[in-house]
């Protein structure tokens, strides 16, 4: 048996769940708020195209690989000790999504063996696929096709920094970022997954956040490292369950990042 060419699967995968998504952007939608139930959540909305698309994704990973496990946002859990384990977000950004802007991305990474191998961010509106196995990245869009690579910057006086809200951040977390925003050439905020295609581009060359969700960066990890970026939690282990997160352009820019947040206990 011939294997199976997981990036020939992926790139389709991406496509049919934009398909599913885009008759909803820029629409009247029917939200939920996720954090309604618990006392002092932030808005935490989902909507009809998130749905949609993970119903479509979770219809084919099934269908082509029945034996793989699928860890999702919106639908329960499925075999996650298998060997390959598929990780999406439908829509990482909804907040973007639910204003119209652009800056949101389906997430779809694949583990094997509990580590990402694969990793996909398709920005169905712009028409951009951002891919990466670790190895190698590259972007697929209205320009062509080209290899992604991070840009030089070794030091935070010379970075971009990027964050999706720092109010996310609390406690001994914000004194931590705050400090690092304040020593960067330039801060900007608000665009989740695709802040991170953009460090892997080498448009932008830090991105630190908390809080984050296995299916928030799974995904990810492949396309920043394929690129020649670093990314892992605060405390410099793998990136893979989520929670606190800096991805850096260069290892010399990653310490001095981890050197203002790798001691952050609250």
């Amino acid at each position: 048996m011939r294997p199976v060419d997981l990036k020939a699967f992926i790139e389709p995968l991406a496509t049919q769940s934009g398909e599913a998504i885009l008759p909803f952007f820029r629409t009247t939608l029917s939200v939920q708020d996720k954090g309604r139930e618990i006392a002092g959540a932030v808005f935490d909305p989902v909507t009809e195209a998130d749905r949609a698309a993970e119903t479509i994704i979770r219809r084919r990973i099934k269908e082509a690989f029945p034996s793989h496990g699928i860890l999702g946002e919106e639908f329960d859990d499925e075999r996650l000790d298998a060997e390959h384990v598929w990780v999406i977000d439908p829509i990482d950004g909804t907040r973007a999504f639910l204003c119209g802007l652009p800056v949101w991305g389906t997430l779809i990474g694949l583990m094997r063996n509990q580590s990402p191998v694969l990793g996909l961010m398709h920005q169905p509106y712009t028409g951009e696929i951002f891919i990466g196995d670790g190895g190698s990245a590259h972007v697929k869009g209205p320009r062509g096709l080209r290899e992604l690579s991070v840009r030089p910057c070794e030091r935070l006086e010379d970075a971009t920094l990027m964050t999706t809200d720092p109010r996310l951040f609390k406690g001994g977390e914000q004194v931590a970022y705050g400090a690092i925003e304040q020593s960067v050439k330039l801060a900007r905020y608000g665009t989740d997954c695709y802040a991170y295609a953009m460090l892997a581009a080498g448009q932008v060359d830090l991105v630190i956040e908390t809080g984050l969700k296995p299916y928030d960066i799974v995904a990810l990890i492949p396309i920043i490292e394929g690129a020649g970026g670093v990314v892992t939690t605060w405390a410099g282990e793998s990136a893979k369950d989520g929670g606190r997160i800096v991805a850096a352009g260069s290892r010399a820019l990653h310490m001095a990042a981890l050197a203002h947040l790798s001691g952050v206990t609250t």
